[in-house]
């Protein structure tokens, strides 16, 4: 085995923004070991830091679940899980990354099991003790409980909890209360993995680490303001949750709420958690009510994504079931503020759409005066930035085409592809913000607050929907959402990006 802190080869070219800063020993407890989450974001996530050589060697890995696993079968589970991701060179690394694992079998709702869980914790009580809740949101009060009652809870525990958070106000307050009232608001980290993202970070650098768009940033410069994050895949293996939940409160109300709240949020005295957060709250009081006719939710009915035929969102759900569940949502909104007022917002997710596409699009107005006649069609600049899946920042300028003949213009773009410009891997979401919550940096974690916020926005629709009659509008899978999406943007003068693009 490897000795400590050895991790993976440089690259050759890898500059010193790749730099591994290790962190404090740390146990790391996951409850909900076993499940999707786990297996697919948490577990890999760690893999990588620890092959990266930034986890210490004390830090320990202990999956919480139902399943009546030992250590070895557990080892033996995420093995077949995640080894096939390995390349040839990483293999070396995995045994001491097994090594780490163990697995505690118990009933969150129950006593049984909690005994196990503070023995494999035995002489962990001097590191940072990371106790992530990768279940249902109905474990999170009785789990915080029985981690105090049996006396689990150090001064150096961090409680991370995963959306939803609720699925209306209401229940957002009572989650928060039962975990708030036992687990110190300053040790939660509510997590949202779109925050983690190097784009979405990158977004911040842009606008506060650079003279040139920050003077811009606002309603005098800024004609309105795209948020898209499309899926192509439908329902998964997350039928049930998703049919109860639908796009508006799995997407809009945590993941584009947050981005939008980040392109929108005035200047923070600083790069801190508190600072950037009190920003965000005040962006998301500030958002008008989503006007009725400024809205639209569909639902996909059979179709073909990249030449491979996909059902419906009915047949996804099978067993003869109908459903009024919106699998896409377009909004447009504005904020009333005094940098903002004016500027539409329109934020827009869906499932089994044309690709897969997450960007935040910064359309700058017109030129006011045309100097080249009326013949040359002059494009607004705009700003894209990619968070997937090519990681980017895109600015589109208008200029002039080589060689002779007369000034011929066209849109060209200014790339920056993180790829390209950085010889290094980029880390995932959760890579990140693991290693953030053991350092104890919340700045990327949302409040109780901000979570309370998004929710005062989104019930109103919630209401208004479950009072309705009317289902959602059909679109078919691979295209772009229902033909209302379209019009809602285009009745305003304006166009989705990917149409101009």
């Amino acid at each position: 085995m490897l000795a400590p802190g050895i991790g993976r080869p440089k690259l050759e070219g890898q500059c010193a923004l790749s730099q591994i800063i290790p962190v404090a020993p740390f146990d790391c407890v996951v409850f909900g070991g076993t499940g999707d989450l786990a297996t697919r974001k948490l577990l890999p996530a760690l893999w990588h830091r620890d092959a990266d050589g930034q986890i210490p060697a004390e830090a320990r890995i202990v999956a919480v679940s139902r399943k009546n696993f030992d250590d070895a079968a557990y080892r033996k589970f995420v093995e077949e899980n995640l080894r096939p991701q390995l390349t040839a060179d990483e293999k070396p690394l995995w045994a001491r990354f097994l090594a780490r694992l163990r697995h505690v079998t118990l009933d969150a709702e129950g006593e049984q099991g909690w005994p196990a869980l503070a023995d494999a914790l035995k002489g962990g009580d001097a590191y940072v003790r990371v106790v992530y809740l990768a279940t249902s949101p109905k474990f999170f009060g009785p789990i915080a409980r029985r981690l105090v009652k049996q006396g689990l809870v150090t001064p150096l525990t961090r409680l991370v909890v995963e959306k939803p958070i609720g699925s209306d106000l209401a229940s957002a307050r009572r989650i928060n209360d039962e975990i708030g009232a036992v687990i110190e608001e300053s040790a939660i980290y509510r997590i949202d993995h779109y925050l983690g993202k190097e784009t979405v970070q990158n977004l911040i650098a842009l606008r506060f680490a650079n003279s040139m768009f920050e003077p811009l940033w606002s309603s005098q410069w800024i004609d309105h303001v795209q948020i898209t994050v499309a899926e192509t895949v439908g329902l998964e293996s997350r039928a049930d949750y998703y049919d109860g939940s639908g796009a508006l409160r799995d997407m809009v109300q945590n993941h584009l709420v947050q981005l939008l709240c980040l392109v929108a949020m005035e200047p923070p005295r600083a790069f801190a958690a508190d600072a950037v957060r009190d920003e965000k709250l005040k962006v998301l009081r500030a958002l008008s009510p989503v006007a009725p006719g400024s809205v639209v939710r569909g639902q996909y009915v059979a179709g073909a994504i990249a030449g491979t035929a996909v059902r419906s969102y009915a047949d996804d759900l099978g067993k003869g079931r109908t459903s009024r569940t919106e699998t896409f949502v377009a909004i447009k909104t504005e904020i009333a503020n005094w940098r903002w007022a004016g500027v539409p917002f329109y934020l827009r997710t869906g499932k089994r759409l044309a690709s897969k596409n997450s960007e935040i699009v910064i359309a700058f107005k017109p030129v006011p005066h045309s100097l080249f006649g009326e013949g040359v069609k002059l494009e607004a600049n705009r700003l894209v930035v990619r968070l997937q899946p090519d990681e980017g920042i895109t600015l589109r300028l208008m200029t002039k085409e080589p060689g002779p003949g007369g000034m011929r213009l066209r849109a060209a773009p200014l790339d920056l592809s993180f790829a390209e410009e950085f010889s290094v891997r980029f880390p995932e979401a959760y890579e990140r913000l693991l290693m953030d919550v053991v350092r104890g940096n919340q700045t990327l974690f949302m409040r109780r607050d901000e979570v309370e916020a998004a929710w005062s926005w989104i019930d109103p629709l919630v209401r208004e929907w479950e009072r309705g009659s009317e289902a959602p509008k059909s679109y078919v899978a691979g295209s772009w959402g229902p033909a209302a999406a379209t019009a809602l943007i285009e009745r305003d003068g304006r166009t989705w990006h990917e149409e101009l693009a």
